[in-house]
């Protein structure tokens, strides 16, 4: 069988290619050997896109970047979320109780159909630090941006702290135009 060009140059990529594997294996039990962890390594190889405006509409729909990609979230998950983004100091969630009455301001909003009793027992619900009504509203919100994001910067529109900590949203607030 003749080989052609193309057969020619694919075997160079090839060889090539299994040549920069080797080379960067080599690089990476480098820097293991200097103690960098495996998942230190991988992080800092992942390209950083940069982070997308938020855009907060009248109507408080939600807007990802120049491209307006909206955000869907529930009615109470995005007031929580709403929230949140309204106090970049970050709120401790057994301090929620103090937040009940411009959480409801929020949700009213947002829900256009006024809040019912059971309305108000949601936001008693997710006020209530003795429940997991908030970690539950958290977690949905960090499923809807790692949805639409790249994992590396997802994480700055989510809810997060440590355990017992304040928790709050790291998205630069030069980036969330409310409208």
């Amino acid at each position: 069988m003749r080989h052609t060009k193309d057969t020619e140059n694919e075997e160079q990529k090839q060889f090539h290619c299994s040549d920069l594997i080797r080379d960067i294996k080599e690089k990476v039990q480098m820097l293991k050997s200097y103690g960098m962890s495996e998942k230190e390594i991988m992080s800092s190889l992942q390209t950083c896109q940069p982070l997308k405006k938020l855009i907060v509409s009248r109507n408080y729909r939600l807007f990802l970047g120049d491209e307006r990609v909206e955000v869907h979230m529930e009615p109470l998950v995005k007031s929580v979320y709403l929230l949140f983004l309204k106090h970049p100091e970050g709120i401790n969630f057994k301090d929620m109780p103090d937040y009940r009455e411009e959480l409801a301001r929020i949700y009213d909003r947002v829900r256009p159909w006024g809040l019912t009793d059971r309305a108000m027992q949601s936001i008693e619900d997710v006020t209530n630090p003795l429940l997991n009504s908030i970690n539950e509203k958290c977690a949905r919100i960090r499923k809807v941006f790692a949805s639409m994001l790249d994992r590396s910067i997802a994480e700055e529109y989510y809810i997060k702290g440590e355990r017992g900590r304040t928790k709050k949203i790291s998205l630069p607030r030069e980036l969330v135009v409310w409208e």
